[in-house]
C-alpha cells in the first residue's frame, strides 16, 4: 500500500510490528487525519495487536529541523512515563516506536473526539460536563507527576539530550521581551514596580517548587479525547512539547484565551476552576493555599499573555475587524481580571491594562465588550 506523501514509509511501519509481534503484521488501511502528521492505521494481524492503531510522525519537510528529534523523543518519554512508570490512563500508550524513521505508534483512542470539535460545533453550553472533564484532566496530570521529575527525566535522557531549564522556563519565554518592545513602542513602558513584579513572576516560573508537574506543552482543548456520548474516560494527546514546568500553566487555557478562542468565559462561574483545582490539590496540597494558588496562577496567565502580545505588529497590518485583534485584547484584558482576583501583581495588572486601552484606541473596530457573553460566549471559536 502506497503511503501519503510525507508519511514514513509503510513497509518500515509492518517491519517494526513483525518484528514486535514475531508474526506478520499487514497494513489494510490508512487514513490520514489532517492536517497533523498522524494518520489511523487498519492492521491484518493474527497476533494480538488491536485492529486498528495511530501513528505519528514527523513530516518530511520538518525532518531536519533541530527540533524534530527531540520534539519524537518527547512524546516518546512522556507517553511511557505516564502508562509505565505511574501506571495511570491519561494519554495513550505506546505500542511501538521508531527513532531511526521517526515515528511512533499509538493506541488509538477511537471512538473519542477532540473537545474543540464538539465547541466549535455546539457551543461551550451544550458541553459543561465534557469542559469539566478537560478541566480535571489537566489538574490529574499535573498532581500524578508532581515529584516525579527525576523519574521522567531519567527515561527522556535515554533517548537523548535535554534542557531541563528550558522546559521549566518556557520555550516561547523568549517572545516576552518582543512583547514589552512593543508596548514601550505603543507609549506604555514597563518600568518601575511593574518590572520588579514582573521579576517576581519570573521567578515564580522558574522555580515552581511543589508545583514543578509534567505539562504535554500544549494544553488547549484540541489536545484531549472525549466520547462525544460522555466525558468519560478522557484522554490527553500530543506530547511533542513535554516536560517539567510550572503546573499552573496547565491552568491558563481555563482562564485566557489560547489561539482558536476569543473567550473562554469565567472558570468560576462555570465551576471549571474548581474542579480544576480539586484535581490539582490530590497530589499538591499546596494548591489549596490561596495566596501560593492565586500568585502562581497569575503569574502563568500574564506570562501567556506576553507571548501573545508580541504578535502584535502582525496584527497591526490586519484589516479592521479581523479576529485576531479582538483576541489579543480579550486576552490582556482577562490575564489582568484573573490577577486581580487573586490580588497579586496589582503594578503588572495595572500596566497590562494601559496597554489594552490603547489597542482598544488604535484599533477602533475591536474597542468591544467581551463580558457580553450573548455576543462573545465562551469558547467562541476565533476565525
Amino acid at each position: 500500500m502506497a503511503a501519503p506523501r510525507g508519511i514514513f514509509r509503510v513497509d518500515a511501519l509492518q517491519n517494526l510490528l513483525t518484528g514486535l509481534c514475531a508474526s506478520p503484521v499487514v497494513v489494510d488501511h490508512l487514513e490520514r487525519l489532517e492536517p497533523w502528521a498522524v494518520a489511523r492505521v487498519r492492521l491484518q494481524s493474527a497476533s494480538a495487536l488491536p485492529c486498528s492503531v495511530v501513528a505519528k510522525w514527523i513530516p518530511d519537510g520538518q525532518r531536519e529541523a533541530r527540533s524534530a528529534p527531540w520534539r519524537l523523543r518527547n512524546e516518546l518519554a512522556a507517553l511511557q512515563f505516564l502508562s509505565e512508570d505511574l501506571g495511570i490512563d491519561l494519554a495513550p500508550r505506546v505500542i511501538a516506536a521508531e527513532t531511526v524513521a521517526r515515528f511512533v505508534v499509538l493506541e488509538d483512542l477511537a471512538p473519542r473526539v477532540p473537545l474543540d470539535q464538539l465547541l466549535r460545533r455546539d457551543g461551550a453550553a451544550a458541553h459543561g460536563d465534557r469542559l469539566d472533564a478537560f478541566a480535571r484532566a489537566r489538574g490529574a496530570l499535573s498532581a500524578a507527576t508532581a515529584g516525579r521529575a527525576e523519574t521522567y527525566y531519567a527515561r527522556r535522557a535515554e533517548l537523548g539530550p535535554v534542557d531541563t531549564a528550558a522546559d521549566r522556563a518556557g520555550r516561547l519565554a523568549p517572545l516576552r521581551a518582543g512583547a514589552i518592545e512593543h508596548a514601550s513602542s505603543l507609549g506604555v513602558p514597563l518600568g518601575g514596580r511593574s518590572a520588579h513584579e514582573l521579576t517576581s513572576l519570573l521567578d515564580e516560573l522558574a522555580d515552581p517548587g511543589p508545583f514543578l508537574a509534567l505539562s504535554n506543552g500544549d494544553t488547549e482543548a484540541n489536545n484531549i479525547l472525549l466520547h462525544a456520548s460522555g466525558p468519560a474516560d478522557a484522554r490527553l494527546i500530543d506530547f511533542e512539547f513535554a516536560g517539567y514546568t510550572h503546573a499552573l500553566s496547565d491552568a491558563v487555557c481555563l482562564y485566557v484565551p489560547g489561539p482558536a478562542w476569543l473567550a473562554v468565559g469565567d472558570p468560576t462561574t462555570t465551576g471549571l476552576a474548581d474542579q480544576y483545582r480539586r484535581a490539582l490539590a490530590r497530589g499538591i496540597p499546596e494548591a489549596e493555599d490561596d495566596r501560593r494558588y492565586g500568585h502562581g496562577l497569575a503569574a502563568a496567565c500574564v506570562s501567556w499573555t506576553l507571548v501573545r502580545l508580541q504578535r502584535f505588529a502582525l496584527l497591526d497590518t490586519r484589516s479592521p475587524g479581523d479576529h485576531s485583534r479582538l483576541q489579543l485584547i480579550a486576552t490582556l484584558e482577562a490575564a489582568a481580571r484573573t490577577a486581580q482576583t487573586y490580588r497579586t501583581l496589582p503594578h503588572l495588572t495595572s500596566w497590562i491594562r494601559r496597554v489594552a486601552a490603547v489597542l482598544r484606541h488604535r484599533w477602533p473596530d475591536a474597542d468591544q465588550d467581551f463580558a457580553d457573553s450573548t455576543r462573545f460566549p465562551p469558547y467562541r471559536a476565533r476565525h
